[in-house]
């Protein structure tokens, strides 16, 4: 029987070859671009989930008031003007003449009620509006955007806040985003974006097709863009060989240099802009899994949290796991990112002994038992780096049940608070280190959009004091001393314990060019295809 590329891919994923000797690259139809990735976009509402799957997939369908370009530098999308309203906000000149995927005109008033949706407790993306105070439409063509106080770095801020046509979403039930259950936006798209979604089938493909009435130019147009997600990187990569697909994100660690060497094969290599870290229940008053389920929460101390730290051996997982292919990291952003506290770049030392002392003097001298929540399809090599730790910590007497898990069923079970100790991984939207305070160690505060990726419930008064400051600051100077400080309490309180920043590794058959940005977006518009 004759199978097409689907029947193939489902072939491979029961069979599960590695680096098949002798495979052929098969010639894929010229414009039509096949992709592959591990994590599968959990929704097509871009306001539902604040996750690099989703936001990266949906950048290609819907579009904000700004976009970064090749190299990560804020450039106009749907406004082509944005000017600061003195201290008190911005005001945004939009795109005159730009149509919905559906034909319907683009006009302030879809910004104003994006805002409103994204901005609702409803949403994943409504900490990116914390510093708003109103939002007033002028004319058509033109928004402003009140702030609390003076924020440079609110254009930044919005890069992958996308608009969504206030008609249609009203029309069909969408007018709020749906995080954990189904509404249209879910599963349907009408952007402004270069290209429409014409097919999902979640788990299994979802299709895109080039938007003809699309304001801007394709820089090397393609016909079709179909992605699959291959959980299994074994799979991934055979399908890759096979030509089933054209490029896979990512490539298994241990296998990208024999893909190298591989005719018709490239390996496209650089560092994401992400941080891996370890998490804590801090806020719960009890542990959660483990044979000391129900006892006091020893995560609550910050020795024990200290502990963690001296306890995993960052060296040992860059070299076996990951194969020298990743940084450690000290903070939660890499030295990349503006505002890296360049006086606290040293992580805690690998140091068993210390963490046993910790433990025993916070009156843990025997250890303790908990639960560790983990994906196994959102992180390279997440459920093996998890695997890992849980070796490293058992020599120090923590006795870590890990639960591993696709993603999917991973986010709901950490905001239901079903965790101890998680494994996150984190790119600063910005590309600037107010961003993972903001999210990640601010003061969980729905009526004040803050911390809203804060699961454990970390919360220091100095940082929900330093926050604002740094937002408004308008000295680079000053606004550095305040992230240095920010970095240093996050630091000895150890809040989060940084791994590693991850590497990106994508494979890509020849004659396929691809744009790789450090916050693993795959931009389609970019994509070019010839003959190999």
């Amino acid at each position: 029987m004759k199978r097409g590329p689907q029947n193939r891919l489902a072939a491979l994923a029961c069979t599960v070859p590695l680096l098949v000797a002798g495979a052929t690259v098969s010639t894929a139809q010229a414009e039509t671009f096949r992709w592959a990735s591990s994590t599968d976009p959990q929704t097509m509402d871009p306001h539902a989930v604040n996750s690099a799957p989703v936001l990266g997939f949906l950048n290609n369908v819907y579009e904000g008031l700004v976009r970064r370009g090749k190299n990560m530098a804020i450039e106009p999308a749907l406004a082509t003007s944005w000017e600061p309203l003195g201290d008190t906000g911005w005001r945004f000149k939009l795109r005159a003449g730009v149509t919905f995927h559906d034909g319907a005109a683009f006009t302030a008033e879809d910004v104003l009620f994006s805002y409103e949706r994204a901005s609702s407790e409803a949403a994943d993306t409504a900490s990116w509006f914390a510093p708003v105070s109103e939002v007033r439409v002028v004319d058509d063509l033109t928004i402003d955007f009140l702030t609390h106080a003076p924020n440079p770095i609110f254009p930044d801020s919005i890069a992958n806040w996308m608009i969504l046509d206030k008609d249609w979403a009203e029309a069909n039930g969408a007018g709020l985003p749906a995080k954990d259950t189904e509404n249209a936006a879910t599963l349907k798209a009408n952007g402004t974006g270069a290209f429409r979604l014409v097919e999902r089938q979640p788990g299994l493909k979802t299709v895109l097709e080039p938007f003809d009435d699309w304001w801007d130019v394709r820089e090397h147009p393609i016909s079709r863009a179909e992605f699959t997600p291959i959980q299994n990187p074994a799979t991934a990569l055979a399908a890759l060989i096979s030509g089933d697909v054209d490029m896979i994100n990512p490539v298994p660690i241990q296998d990208a240099q024999r893909l190298r060497g591989r005719d018709g094969m490239q390996v496209v290599q650089g560092i994401e802009a992400r941080v891996i870290m370890l998490g804590f229940a801090q806020a719960a008053e009890a542990l959660h899994g483990g044979a000391d389920a129900g006892k006091a929460n020893p995560f609550r101390d910050a020795r024990v949290r200290q502990a963690v730290g001296h306890a995993v051996n960052v060296d040992a997982i860059l070299q076996t796991i990951m194969r020298g292919s990743a940084e450690p990291a000290a903070q939660l952003v890499s030295p990349t990112m503006r505002g890296f506290a360049n006086d606290r770049t040293a992580r805690p030392d690998f140091d068993p002994e210390k963490a046993r002392t910790l433990l025993a003097e916070a009156g843990y001298v025997d250890g303790f038992s908990f639960g560790l929540k983990c994906p196994n399809d959102r992180y390279l090599n997440d459920e093996s780096v998890c695997q890992g730790i849980v070796s490293m910590l058992a020599q120090v007497g923590l006795t870590a049940e890990l639960d591993a898990m696709p993603v999917r069923s991973y986010w709901p079970e950490l905001r239901a608070g079903n965790f101890d100790m998680y494994l996150l991984g984190w790119s600063p939207g910005t590309f600037d280190a107010e961003h993972p305070i903001r999210f990640l160690a601010t003061t969980p505060n729905p009526e004040k959009k803050l911390g809203s990726w804060n699961f454990g419930g970390y919360s220091n008064a100095r940082i929900d004091d330093l926050l604002p400051q740094i937002q408004s600051e308008l000295d680079e100077k000053a606004r550095q001393a305040m992230l240095d400080e920010a970095a240093t309490v996050l630091q000895d309180e150890m809040a989060y314990v940084p791994l590693y920043v991850q590497p990106l590794v994508w494979g890509v058959r020849k004659g396929v060019h691809v744009v790789q940005r450090p916050d693993n977006f795959l931009i389609l518009r970019w994509v070019r295809m010839k003959d190999g």
